[in-house]
């Protein structure tokens, strides 16, 4: 079992996620099985990537999912790539943006857009190790235990208020491959299931705190 807070303003009853990739999007699968599978009651309305040849667009295309590829490099600032990026989740009437392996840092114009409505998914435990390369980190410094966490994104990379974490022992003779596969595993399974509890409308906030609701009171 995992622990969980969830910090959210607003009830969702037809969760349309719009997920931001840079890269393979194994994360991306792991939400369209759990989809396709019936166990997360959500539409990914639209699939976007700062890398227009991530290979996780054509797993979208694969599913019939609009799949958009949104070059940096084609825009003066980050300010025109947060308007191209915001008119894309909102042509896509996107409820909830879902951050799944996206490498760039989210702008306040579309954070603002969408309050309490953006995760993120690190390889880590928070605050522990965070970067872009927490799972080789997390090896190197010896430590026995790294894990999952699932958090709200802010305008700091790897920082804002966590929903979900899991640990993932670290095995003596671990490698990066082998410690990575397992923390993957984790990832693609929690995912899902923390975006269920969206779903569910299981999650309110009090006082800057998170109450999960039980599943029969819904």
């Amino acid at each position: 079992m995992f622990q969980v807070a969830v910090q959210l303003d607003t009830v969702m009853n037809n969760l349309r996620l719009g997920v931001l990739i840079s890269g393979g999007g194994s994360n991306l699968q792991a939400i369209l099985d759990s989809v396709a599978a019936g166990q997360l009651d959500a539409t990914v309305a639209v699939v976007i990537s700062n890398k227009p040849d991530a290979y996780g667009l054509e797993r979208a295309r694969q599913a019939g999912i609009p799949a958009i590829g949104l070059d940096a490099k084609n825009y003066p600032d980050r300010e025109s790539f947060d308007r191209a990026l915001l008119y894309e989740l909102h042509r896509n009437h996107v409820d909830y943006v879902v951050m799944a392996g996206y490498m760039r840092l989210l702008g306040t114009r579309v954070l603002d857009a969408f309050p309490h409505c953006v995760l993120n998914l690190h390889p880590a435990l928070l605050p522990a190790f965070p970067g872009a390369h927490a799972i080789r980190d997390a090896l190197n410094a010896g430590v026995r235990v790294t894990g999952v966490t699932v958090h709200i994104a802010n305008e700091v990379f790897d920082e804002g208020p966590i929903i979900a974490q899991e640990a993932v022992p670290v095995l003596p003779d671990d490698t990066f491959d082998s410690l990575a596969k397992r923390v993957h595993a984790v990832e693609h399974r929690l995912y899902p299931e923390v975006l269920q509890l969206v779903a569910e409308n299981r999650v309110s906030v009090k006082n800057n705190k998170v109450v999960i609701n039980d599943k029969s009171k819904n």
